[in-house]
């Protein structure tokens, strides 16, 4: 019996330490790359989703990265063991752009995978978050992005706009 409670008291003791997990190099990076003052677009995927390759197939990422050098772009392979997908990138002609970082979180594939990331719930992939001065402006959490919707959400980040002066709806 003593072995049982043991067991047990080491399983709870293993699953609290995991809630409290550090974060993982990739995700210590974003975390303070997003506190930029700068324009960052992280986008979560892992090289075996149909949805990202789909993304990766209609060519809007390259153009993407060249159209915007003063944005930098963080491609985070997660649930893929551990494994960046750098070369499927390469492929679609991403990485080795000076506004590019590719990083993988090494969380594993399957029911047990990492179900946030950076502070925010992640619960599915392709998943593309636009940040500025630390703050999320856009939040794309489901699915693959239409890029000229990304244009458009990195220019209303960029823009200067305040609600002062404007008359009240009574």
């Amino acid at each position: 019996m003593s072995i049982l409670r043991l067991s047990i008291l080491t399983a709870f003791f293993a699953a609290a330490s995991l809630l409290r997990a550090e974060p993982s190099p990739a995700e210590q990076k974003v975390v303070d790359a997003i506190k930029s003052q700068d324009l960052s677009v992280v986008h979560l995927w892992a090289p075996w989703c149909s949805n990202c390759q789909a993304e990766l197939k209609s060519s809007g990422w390259p153009k993407m990265v060249k159209d915007n050098p003063q944005v930098h772009f963080y491609f985070v392979s997660v649930w893929n063991g551990g494994e960046d997908g750098a070369g499927m990138l390469r492929k679609f002609e991403i990485g080795g752009q000076p506004n590019v970082t590719i990083l993988a979180d090494p969380g594993p594939r399957g029911q047990n995978h990492i179900k946030e990331f950076a502070g925010l719930p992640l619960s599915w992939i392709p998943t593309t978050w636009v940040y500025k001065g630390g703050d999320l402006r856009y939040a794309l959490n489901y699915g693959e992005v239409r890029f000229s919707v990304l244009q458009q959400f990195l220019e209303d980040s960029q823009s200067q706009w305040s609600h002062k002066g404007e008359p009240a709806i009574e």
